[in-house]
């Protein structure tokens, strides 16, 4: 990989990870308009770890609180709100988790198509623009209850699709249920910690057992460079969705899937 090639797709990594506009639809333009082949495992890997690093440390705060909560209060009758909250984003997690190691490689070998990540771009957009249209955003993460943290967590299973945009399906179903704008955002992004984790997980113990060489420079860089567009992604984001709502990216992903039908299909 060239050094054009890692910065590119370590911040197109780094934004759509947590950006509403699905990460798969635009990982898939690099090697269609510039015939890039497949950045590999190891890089892969190494932009998943920037991510992760990204969104614990902009977290950590909310993280102690959850941890703390959930050791001292979690296994008794009455948990404090910081460990009824950790219980519920483990709990969602569980869905997406287990649909993951069941049908992630048919997913991959099967659904993994233009045509397939334009249809859930445009129609997941779609369905976005309709649940901030219509949103109470009355519900914080305090009055959430353990059903809608379950429903966010089998829409999150959903975003196995490519295309679908894992930050956009469970912000989609939290503004639905309720939640304000920011609060659906933390807690999407507090559920994406445990899937990242389990991913990159993986993928390094499929690394490990590779026989292929390493590109450490690659890697380095790959995990700055996402790192530090994640964290200023998630600050921005947080920082100007109540003022800017979701139309902005229910445009963008309307325009993003009808190039890909226009142009790749």
């Amino acid at each position: 990989m060239d050094l054009i090639e890692i910065i590119v797709l370590a911040v197109l990594q780094g934004l759509t990870e947590f950006l509403p506009i699905s990460s798969s639809a635009h990982l898939i333009l690099p090697s269609r308009l510039f015939g890039w082949e497949d950045q590999g495992l190891a890089f892969d890997v190494a932009v998943h770890v920037g991510t992760l690093a990204a969104v614990m440390i902009y977290f950590r705060q909310d993280i102690y609180r959850l941890i703390t909560g959930w050791v001292t209060t979690g296994f008794t009758r009455h948990p404090n709100d910081d460990g009824r909250l950790a219980w519920y984003v483990a709990l969602a997690t569980i869905p997406a988790g287990l649909a993951g190691l069941l049908l992630g490689d048919w997913i991959e070998e099967h659904l993994r198509s233009t045509a397939v990540i334009a249809a859930t771009t445009i129609m997941f957009g779609i369905l976005l623009g309709v649940s901030d249209k219509i949103r109470h955003g009355q519900v914080n993460l305090v009055s959430m209850t353990l059903m809608m943290a379950l429903v966010i967590g089998f829409a999150q299973m959903v975003a196995l699709i490519p295309g679908t945009s894992r930050s956009g399906i469970t912000i989609t179903a939290a503004l639905f249920l309720g939640l304000q704008r920011v609060e659906a955002a933390r807690f999407s992004f507090l559920l994406s910690i445990p899937l990242i984790l389990a991913a990159g997980g993986l993928k390094s113990l499929e690394l490990v057992q590779a026989t292929t060489a390493v590109d450490w420079n690659a890697l380095i860089l790959g995990i700055a460079i996402s790192a530090i567009s994640a964290w200023v992604c998630i600050y921005y984001f947080l920082a100007f969705i109540n003022r800017i709502g979701m139309m902005p990216f229910v445009i963008y992903r309307l325009l993003l899937g009808g190039m890909l039908v226009l142009f790749f299909i």
